[in-house]
């Protein structure tokens, strides 16, 4: 009986901790941090284009 109850408790227990390390955000706020993402990576490809135009006209001078 007490095997039962041990088992019983074991499986409870690691129900509880598996469940808790589930990702806890709103949709609403992994839709902003997706927005916000993609504004870096635009952010990042426009420097890198003026970088890039930068050093063509300095090559042309």
């Amino acid at each position: 009986m007490k095997k039962i109850l041990y088992l019983g408790l074991y499986i409870f227990a690691m129900g509880v901790a598996l469940t808790s390390c589930r990702d806890t955000r709103t949709s609403g706020e992994k839709v902003e941090d997706g927005i916000e993402e993609v504004g870096d990576g635009i952010e990042e490809g426009v420097e890198e284009v003026g970088d890039e135009i930068d050093d063509a006209t300095d090559d042309n001078e």
